[in-house]
């Protein structure tokens, strides 16, 4: 089975470690995707937005780790935005197991934040939600 190429939406300015967890977790060997690209940091305009579009629609998956901050994100925001206007699935994973994590504020109030587990995150990639 082919592995799922992966978009990783975060917040830049606290969650980096949680980055590359994540990127970590994607090189087991029974890992069911890799990531392809993830967010970019530059300033958010209209060049930033289109980068980003590019590489979430070359993406089977969206992956938005939730942080402590992440409501203040506006990357991340625009990011989820950016997948759902391009119809590519996503979920939100509870970043930090010991911390209040938030939505992003372009989360919808059905979206579910998942705990973070290696059988949730592979079922999760799996299109389980």
């Amino acid at each position: 089975m082919a592995k799922k190429r992966t978009f990783i939406s975060f917040d830049y300015d606290h969650d980096n470690d949680l980055k590359n967890l994540l990127i970590g977790q994607a090189k087991n060997s029974d890992s069911p995707f890799e990531i392809m690209d993830m967010s970019i940091k530059e300033t958010i305009d209209s060049n930033w937005k289109a980068k980003a579009r590019s590489r979430i629609k070359g993406c089977d998956v969206v992956v938005v780790i939730c942080g402590m901050y992440t409501n203040k994100a506006t990357g991340v925001s625009a990011e989820l935005k950016i997948a759902e206007e391009e119809r590519i699935p996503y979920f939100l994973l509870y970043g930090r197991s010991t911390e209040k994590c938030v939505k992003p504020i372009g989360a919808k109030s059905i979206d579910k934040m998942y705990k973070w587990t290696w059988d949730n995150l592979k079922a999760l990639i799996g299109g389980s939600r």
